[in-house]
């Protein structure tokens, strides 16, 4: 009976078909959701694959703001498991001599997309294992050759559905680039100098309009700041001083009366400026780039 169990547990196991662990694919596009572009890109990769998972990281990117979509990739990558296949199409020079890449990073995530910016924070900060430039002869949509204008859907949802499912490898993506090719956007990096902060306002908290930025809070403990202290915050744009505000550094929003600023370290724990239950980017017009700095320093 032993040998008959034995015999049998083999042959199932020689019988079924080997099954692949599969990653997540997310998709990240300026496209907004009001026509099909979204909903094409994900029946091409159900097309490839149609047991695999695919989440939207975010399709309101502003139209063609490669740093933005850089950013959001930055913010929420690493709360994705290992062999995550990120899409993101923020891509105003589609068609044209810009490479289509996929960037793997130390950390084993997957970027797919083009090579225009946009993975500058992800190379900085995860590092670049490898990177490599997609072969559109053999990773391309079947029928597509003839479409210059949404490789969104031609080759990113594709490619990354593809080796998200593990239908392809990573090397078969096509030829390997140089880790250091990587297209970076040149930006202010937080510094501390003479008793202030320096940064830029990398993106806004848009639904609340909370000013965020990229002084993380190892450098700002540095500015010997203690909670409830007044804190000076200026911001600049094109060098341009807009707007000056002193506030307390509080742990919450509730340190404050409702309506009155305060600076506080968001769920990234960067730095930022909020007014309590208010808009503050609205109120001051403030909006953010890499063409935004902010300054903070302790109240005299």
């Amino acid at each position: 009976m032993k040998k008959l169990l034995t015999a049998l547990a083999l042959s199932v196991a020689f019988a079924a078909p080997a099954c692949a662990a599969k990653n997540a694919l997310v998709l990240q596009t300026d496209f907004g959701t009001s026509d099909g572009a979204v909903s094409a890109m994900r029946g091409v990769a159900y097309g490839v694959d149609a047991n695999l998972t695919v989440a939207d990281l975010t399709h309101n990117i502003p139209d063609y703001d490669i740093w933005v979509g850089g950013y959001r990739l930055f913010q929420t990558a690493n709360y994705w498991p290992e062999g995550t296949v990120f899409v993101s199409v923020i891509d105003p020079g589609v068609g044209t001599t810009r490479k289509s890449v996929v960037l793997k990073t130390k950390a084993g995530r997957y970027f797919v997309g083009p090579d225009n910016g946009q993975f500058t924070l992800i190379a900085e900060r995860d590092g670049v294992a490898e990177l490599r430039e997609i072969d559109e002869k053999v990773n391309r949509l079947a029928g597509s050759g003839e479409s210059y204008t949404f490789h969104g859907r031609d080759v990113y949802a594709y490619v990354g559905a593809r080796l998200a499912s593990g239908s392809i490898s990573y090397e078969q993506v096509g030829p390997s680039l140089p880790a250091a090719s990587v297209i970076k956007i040149p930006y202010q990096k937080a510094v501390l100098e003479n008793g202030k902060l320096r940064g830029i306002v990398p993106v806004l908290d848009v639904k609340y309009g909370n000013v965020w930025t990229n002084i993380p809070k190892a450098l700002f403990e540095q500015l010997g700041v203690k909670e409830h202290e007044p804190l000076r915050v200026r911001l600049f744009h094109n060098k341009k001083l807009v707007n000056t505000v002193v506030a307390p550094y509080e742990h919450t929003f509730g340190g404050v009366a409702k309506g009155k600023p305060l600076v506080y370290l968001n769920s990234l724990l960067d730095v930022s400026i909020a007014l309590n239950q208010g808009n503050y980017a609205a109120k001051n017009n403030i909006n953010s780039g890499v063409e935004w700095e902010v300054e903070v320093s302790k109240a005299k």
